[in-house]
């Protein structure tokens, strides 16, 4: 059993080295982030998110976090009040914030920041539990709308998001500059 529940200050060095996997993983589609390099700042950062209650844990073995959790079986989709903490093997994890800006906006915006699956457990739904999860922990908090970003070569993250609803927003451009000079000597 796989349970999808809020993370805890204690998951911050385990979904720190997952975040290193995702980085790992997204350098093959030409992501600029140095995994190891940003383990230390990126366990701080999941550490505040937790604080925040905006990080969300994929758990084998149906294992619970803390007292407080809320966990969701990507079996049964029925929430439950955890009761016990026990070890358990985290298997994705997901972060999100509501966006804030200086600017006045028409809606309010969350944001899917990061949202991991260990590739062994990858096409068993685990990653839509934890989508849903966080669109679910956004609309909690106010969002009227849910935002997130994909590697334009991540053909298979793409697909992912359209099957959930997901149609492009903005789109970012980028070129080396190195690339420029070239052309032009």
């Amino acid at each position: 059993m796989v349970t999808v529940e809020v993370g805890t200050t204690a998951d911050a060095d385990a979904v720190a080295d997952l975040w290193v996997e995702l980085a790992e993983g997204q350098r093959e589609f030409d992501s600029h982030l140095l995994p190891g390099e940003n383990r230390q700042q990126v366990r701080e950062s999941v550490a505040q998110h937790a604080v925040a209650d905006e990080l969300l844990v994929a758990r084998a073995d149906g294992a619970t976090a803390d007292a407080d959790g809320e966990s969701v079986s990507t079996e049964t989709g029925d929430a439950t009040d955890s009761e016990e903490a026990t070890d358990s093997e985290l298997i994705g994890f997901v972060t999100v914030i509501v966006e804030s800006s200086n600017y006045e906006q028409d809606v309010v915006r969350g944001v899917v920041q990061n949202i991991y699956v260990v590739p062994a457990r990858r096409g068993e739904g685990i990653g839509s539990a934890l989508l849903d999860a966080a669109e679910a922990r956004l609309a909690e908090a106010g969002a009227d709308a849910v935002s997130l970003e994909v590697m334009a070569a991540n053909a298979d993250a793409r697909r992912f998001y359209r099957r959930h609803g997901y149609a492009p927003h903005r789109v970012e451009l980028e070129k080396s500059v190195e690339s420029d000079t070239l052309t032009k000597e």
